[in-house]
């Protein structure tokens, strides 16, 4: 018996949201209502732009997919109008989501997956106030650079004065 198109389409937007889910370091659900059209466009310009990819999906599609990645924690946040942010880079989405938010005020994060695990909102809002990626890495570059940067100063300070001792001895000498 052949399968409707309906019946497969939805089998190829379960499969879709389950490799997002399989290869996303994080996945964030969002409430969507209440968004005017013009404030979903500008959502999903934001999300392109920070390399995220925003689905709005059924949440028995939703369901299907997660619990097929080997999650069932989010089965229960998966009513009402649910959104799904995918992103590589958690902070990233945490940050652009959480700014519209604060500027829209319409609508609410429901929970996330980071890296397979489950946290609440609360920890996502931790996640949006961390410094970026690059900022961070600078830090530790920082943190590991500074032991380096005092040693090469005292090792240099210490040439100087066996320059200057020498120096003296040598000015004695010929003296």
């Amino acid at each position: 018996m052949e399968k409707k198109p309906q019946v497969i389409a939805k089998e190829k937007e379960v499969a879709e949201l389950q490799e997002l889910f399989a290869k996303s370091g994080a996945a964030i659900l969002t409430d969507y209502r209440g968004i005017s059209v013009a404030e979903d466009v500008k959502l999903r310009a934001k999300m392109r732009a920070a390399g995220i990819d925003y689905r709005v999906a059924k949440n028995t599609l939703l369901k299907l997919a997660c619990n097929n990645y080997g999650s069932t924690d989010l089965d229960n946040y998966l009513n009402g109008p649910t959104a799904v942010a995918f992103a590589d880079d958690p902070v990233a989405a945490a940050k652009v989501i959480s700014d519209f938010i604060r500027e829209s005020k319409k609508t609410k994060i429901k929970a996330a997956l980071l890296t397979g695990k489950l946290i609440d909102p609360a920890d996502v809002e931790a996640l949006a106030k961390l410094p970026a990626r690059e900022v961070l890495l600078a830090n530790v570059a920082g943190a590991f650079a500074a032991p380096m940067a005092s040693f090469a100063g005292v090792a240099s300070a210490m040439l100087r004065q066996l320059v200057t001792v020498v120096d003296k001895v040598r000015e004695q000498k010929s003296a």
